[in-house]
């Protein structure tokens, strides 16, 4: 495949063949070496020969194989002329982070390590169709899908600041319960406030180094203050919606021209392409009200961990979708005009004066959240007006693997893995030790690269580098 350096940490995939644009890739030479390992410049040249398809095939710093478009791929479409795919949102539907802070500090967890995550793991059900302690009506959940976080809150499990500090403010608008299968709502209904398995997580952290104090001000972070990152999507529902319209889009439309089968797709307009958008905000409103429930739980077991010590406070920085397709306003060859952007593994991180940022964080750009791996450490970052230029308003959502699960399990042990954590004092509670040599630090990315790539790059500025105590797996 052809491929060159444009400038640093930038290579282009020339245009050719069936490409209706060219291909980016932003990558240090590190990274590239990672990312020519599997299929991802492949998949990005494919998603590039997609209908409608703006400016670029873009792939991040984290990007690595996924179902159809590479997962740290981002791609816009124009309105009209465009398609929207399944595969490039991903079957785990906003399936995203939450940074919690609170007013504790690092001294605060070291005295009571173990039992802070021994009773976080057993608030917060994980692991592979694990259920819930929450139950809701059929009819219930439908008025959810279409409220998200909102209507969480009003049950009375949080505050309104907590949807006010969410991507879209916890609700995506155009949600239509009635688009979304039964086989969905059976498989979601019982799985409100789990964590779920695979890369999912919660995770009690501290901020260990700040690289911007006036940006982290604002969001009101300071050094060895702690805070709590929740990872996980919309479970059992997101994957079904997925598989749902997938078969539909395969049926209606088929696959023989397409140069992969797995980029099914749908005109964005067409009576399926906005049946698909309507589904596909409602399983995100899920996985919104999934982490709001999840707020409230952590909420009450630190209060009660630390009842008689302290009194406990935790706020909501800020919470930011992955695996998304979204509506929005860019500029497009000197004209703003409404595309639709897939963000497959990708986070928004638009600069400052944007009026979909929280007021709170409109004169900074918003928060972008960086997960790590287990062991390794996080990050808080700032959306920039270069990445609305370079990528459409697109940064890295996390590490990014370099290694499959099945490998992992082949070459690692978990218990070997808990104990080097422990060593590292980093304390982990996992369902499985399979689950831990899956999710191992060495089969993912350099997560220290990732981000002084994107930094470098401008298309996310570093505010705080967050380094774990306690880690719940699923």
């Amino acid at each position: 495949m052809k491929i060159k350096k444009i400038s640093t940490d930038t290579y282009e995939i020339p245009k050719e063949g069936c490409m209706n644009v060219h291909g980016i890739v932003y990558a240090s030479e590190k990274i590239m070496n990672a990312i020519k390992e599997d299929k991802t410049l492949e998949q990005v040249k494919n998603v590039a020969c997609l209908p409608g398809i703006l400016k670029a095939s873009i792939a991040v710093s984290d990007a690595h194989q996924g179902y159809g478009f590479p997962i740290g791929g981002v791609a816009a479409f124009d309105i009209d002329k465009g398609v929207i795919s399944p595969g490039g949102v991903g079957y785990d539907i906003n399936c995203s982070v939450r940074l919690l802070k609170t007013n504790l500090t690092k001294k605060d967890i070291l005295e009571r390590q173990k039992e802070v995550v021994d009773a976080l793991f057993r608030k917060i059900p994980s692991g592979v169709g694990r259920g819930s302690k929450f139950q809701i009506t059929k009819e219930e959940l439908k008025n959810l899908l279409e409220k998200g976080a909102k209507y969480i809150v009003e049950k009375g499990y949080g505050v309104r600041e907590d949807y006010l500090h969410t991507e879209e403010e916890g609700c995506i608008k155009g949600a239509d319960a009635s688009k979304v299968s039964e086989k969905a709502i059976k498989r979601g209904i019982g799985q409100l406030g789990t964590l779920g398995a695979g890369n999912h997580f919660l995770e009690v952290q501290y901020v260990d180094e700040i690289a911007d104090s006036e940006t982290a001000k604002v969001l009101g972070l300071k050094k060895d203050q702690v805070t709590i990152m929740i990872h996980c999507g919309s479970r059992g529902l997101g994957h079904q919606v997925a598989s749902d319209y997938i078969k539909k889009m395969e049926e209606e439309y088929g696959f023989e021209k397409l140069p992969d089968r797995e980029l099914i797709n749908a005109p964005i307009k067409s009576r399926l392409g906005k049946d698909y958008l309507a589904a596909m905000a409602a399983a995100a409103n899920f996985a919104f009200a999934n982490k709001q429930l999840i707020t409230h739980w952590v909420r009450e077991e630190m209060t009660h961990i630390f009842s008689g010590t302290k009194e406990v406070k935790i706020d909501v920085v800020y919470d930011v979708c992955h695996n998304i397709a979204k509506i929005e306003e860019h500029i497009v060859d000197g004209i703003k005009k409404e595309v639709c952007v897939h963000r497959k593994g990708a986070t928004r991180s638009f600069g400052p004066g944007r009026k979909e940022i929280p007021e709170a964080y409109r004169k900074i750009g918003q928060p972008v959240i960086i997960p790590g791996s287990m062991g390794t450490s996080s990050y808080v970052l700032v959306g920039t007006k270069k990445a609305e230029e370079l990528s459409f308003g697109s940064t890295v959502h996390g590490a990014g693997r370099v290694k499959s699960r099945s490998s992992a399990i082949k070459t690692l042990r978990g218990g070997e893995i808990k104990e080097k954590l422990q060593k590292k004092g980093i304390e982990v509670k996992s369902g499985s030790l399979k689950s831990l040599a899956e999710e191992a630090p060495q089969v993912y990315k350099d997560i220290d690269e990732v981000v002084r790539v994107v930094d470098e790059l401008g298309i996310s500025k570093k505010v705080a580098k967050l380094k774990p105590l306690a880690v719940v797996k699923g």
